[in-house]
């Protein structure tokens, strides 16, 4: 327990004002800091009502009962002091009833907390001004919880997403409710505890359902654990900005009336595409396209009219190319081809072939209708040269050749190349004219039974006699007639023509059972029921049946699964033509097929017949060809016989037919007339 001179020394030595009073307030004793601080003598205080200097709540102190002070325990309150020259302190007052030398007091121990109070002051004025920053920013400013709940939002973010409250916006699911794109929200705040922060755009949700860009910056709060205990974001609606960005990034790429790449973005393009030849070792061609006449249109029908022809244009050319192509419009009727991926050069052949004659066809436009052309130069990357510029004066200089030699063509920069397409359009161009010109005909290739050696069929093959250039192979102007539709019109020449043939030589050296048969492309199938029909009434008109030809077709055809395909083959078993799969075993048939379109003769590829006697898997293979095909009730033609071992192993293996030069080439009509007319058991030749 503390005596009377020990308090008294602490009474003295504190650095707090301690007064003693009596139970009503009337001053007993201080200390000297109380008077010092005040600026009194202690004389001029002892006595003095504690009022004069500062408020004190005595009643609170002896709850109105002096008697019962053992009863109360210290009483705490803030108050202020007076000081003698007028100015004011901030304290608090801790005080309580006691005994002390058998007289009832008032103890009280006074502190000053004016500094503490102007820190309080200025941290209150802090959290208004922030508060006041908070909700006036610019910017929607917002805070949530580790684990994404909202728990404060401002104003500006309010307004942002639609809603009328912030009390609406914490009750918000973010994930559900408010985030969009991108999908891995994860990723971003993995970035935030890494650096503490991180921006990045996000596309957020508005109450309404509509869809905002916004930017967004967070930032990590952690406790002096270093756990995350909140996240603070900015966010602001960049939506029109991006919008803006969008256009102006259009505008600067893109040309405005045909919404194709410009000159600007083209070169980008080429430069990628430059680089991934080099990496993939592929050609690039670069086509420069100028309209022929197109100054014509815009001065005689004005220029509205030839704003929709350069339209109308630019969906023609991206018609003719691959979804990996490029087009654009370099400006005034000027449009650039880039072609990736090129690996021959008849691919860019046909594709400026294609937008040559696309764009030749008549341009309807409101009411008018316009006619152009067009020239194009074409270059190569990197055969032609290493870089854009020269690469776009490559294709000017051969677009320019093209329009001297005439207009509405193309033209190579490379001369060989040139040379070769000049080569293959002047055969194309002398193919249309060579059916009226009587430059094909016939060559027939006996077709041998096994069992007798006699010519029971034929193969009509058709050859063409150029007046310049003398025989060319079929395998060099079939696939340009196929190419350019020809093929309708020359193949239907060759069926008649055949089915003359049967008729005549029918008549004379064979029976009314006289069989020939002719190739038929798989582009000719395009027509195949109006062909059918024209060739059942040619024969029908000639007494023929249609037992007496066969239609000759590959085996990669059966597996087309396109209705024309389908179609035509079942007219032609219902009108009696006969079809063989020719090169039988080089291709993917199926047993259905065979069975499905009624096949009738099945023809080994010489493939395996020229090895028929070397190679033993040849000879399990062909004889497996004959043995199915005999039991799915089919015959079977072995193609390419030259040898009498061959034709010993096929006899073996229970071939019916076959055919080759052990028997005889094709010939003219008149040779095999003769073959006909000694009908004797061939002999090797």
């Amino acid at each position: 327990m503390i005596g009377a001179q020990d308090f008294r020394a602490l009474f003295e030595l504190s650095a707090d004002s301690q007064y003693l009073l009596t139970t009503n307030g009337f001053i007993k004793e201080i200390n000297q800091t109380a008077h010092e601080r005040l600026g009194y003598s202690k004389a001029e205080m002892l006595g003095e009502h504690i009022g004069k200097f500062m408020l004190l709540d005595l009643a609170a102190i002896t709850d109105g009962n002096p008697n019962k002070i053992e009863e109360h325990e210290f009483a705490i309150c803030e108050s202020t002091e007076v000081r003698k020259d007028g100015s004011v302190l901030s304290v608090e007052i801790c005080s309580r009833a006691l005994e002390l030398n058998a007289q009832k007091v008032i103890f009280s121990a006074v502190r000053d907390i004016s500094r503490r109070k102007k820190i309080e002051c200025a941290l209150r004025e802090s959290e208004e001004k922030y508060r006041s920053l908070f909700e006036e920013s610019f910017d929607g400013l917002f805070v949530t919880t580790p684990t994404g709940e909202i728990t404060d939002i401002n104003r500006k973010g309010i307004l942002m997403f639609g809603y009328d409250s912030k009390d609406e916006m914490l009750r918000l699911d973010l994930e559900k409710d408010v985030y969009v794109y991108p999908p891995d929200r994860n990723k971003f705040l993995s970035m935030v505890h890494a650096n503490g922060f991180a921006e990045y755009e996000v596309i957020v949700k508005k109450k309404s359902g509509e869809q905002i860009t916004s930017w967004c910056s967070l930032t990590a709060v952690e406790n002096k654990e270093g756990l995350i205990t909140s996240y603070r974001g900015i966010i602001r609606d960049i939506t029109e900005k991006k919008r803006s960005e969008d256009l102006i990034w259009q505008q600067a790429n893109f040309d405005t009336l045909t919404g194709l790449p410009n000159r600007n973005m083209f070169r980008d393009c080429l430069n990628q595409e430059m680089q991934k030849s080099d990496r993939e070792g592929f050609l690039l061609a670069l086509l420069l396209i100028d309209l022929d006449q197109f100054k014509e249109v815009n001065d005689t029908l004005g220029h509205v009219v030839g704003d929709l022809l350069l339209q109308d244009a630019a969906y023609r050319i991206q018609a003719c190319i691959r979804g990996s192509d490029t087009v654009a419009r370099l400006g005034g009727d000027e449009f650039m081809v880039l072609l990736s991926g090129i690996y021959e050069a008849g691919h860019v052949e046909r594709i400026a072939q294609k937008i040559v004659n696309k764009l030749t066809e008549p341009f309807q436009l409101g009411s008018e209708v316009a006619y152009v052309s067009a020239s194009i130069g074409i270059t190569l990357y990197p055969n032609d040269s290493a870089d854009i510029d020269s690469l776009i004066k490559n294709a000017d200089q051969a677009m320019y050749v093209a329009k001297g030699k005439g207009r509405n063509q193309f033209s190579y920069f490379t001369q060989s190349l040139q040379v070769m397409a000049q080569s293959r359009l002047r055969m194309i161009n002398d193919l249309r004219g060579a059916l009226n010109a009587k430059q094909f005909f016939l060559h027939f290739q006996p077709i041998v039974e096994m069992s007798t050696g006699l010519i029971h069929k034929a193969e009509a093959l058709i050859r063409w006699r150029h007046p310049e250039l003398g025989m060319i192979s079929p395998a060099d102007f079939i696939p340009l007639a196929e190419e350019t539709g020809l093929i309708h019109e020359i193949g239907d020449w060759v069926f008649k023509e055949t089915a003359k043939w049967a008729k005549f030589w029918g008549n004379i050296y064979l029976d009314e059972n006289c069989q020939l048969s002719v190739n038929m492309s798989p582009v000719q199938f395009l027509h195949g029921g109006r062909t059918c029909e024209n060739w059942v009434e040619f024969l029908a008109d000639l007494g023929l049946s249609g037992n007496n030809m066969v239609v000759e077709i590959t085996e990669g055809l059966l597996l087309n699964a396109e209705s024309t395909v389908t179609d035509t083959l079942l007219n032609f078993r219902d009108a009696g033509l006969q079809v063989a799969i020719d090169d039988f075993g080089t291709g993917y048939s199926s047993l259905s097929y065979l069975n499905k379109f009624d096949i009738d003769y099945l023809k080994i590829d010489r493939s395996f017949v020229s090895n028929l006697e070397a190679d033993a898997n040849n000879m399990a293979l062909s004889e497996a060809i004959i043995v199915m095909a005999h039991k799915l009730g089919l015959k079977v033609i072995a193609e390419g016989v030259e040898t009498e071992g061959q034709r010993s192993l096929l006899s073996e293996f229970g071939c019916d037919y076959a055919q080759g030069y052990l028997f005889s080439k094709p010939v003219f009509p008149e040779e095999f007339e003769e073959l006909l007319n000694s009908q004797v058991v061939l002999s090797p030749r």
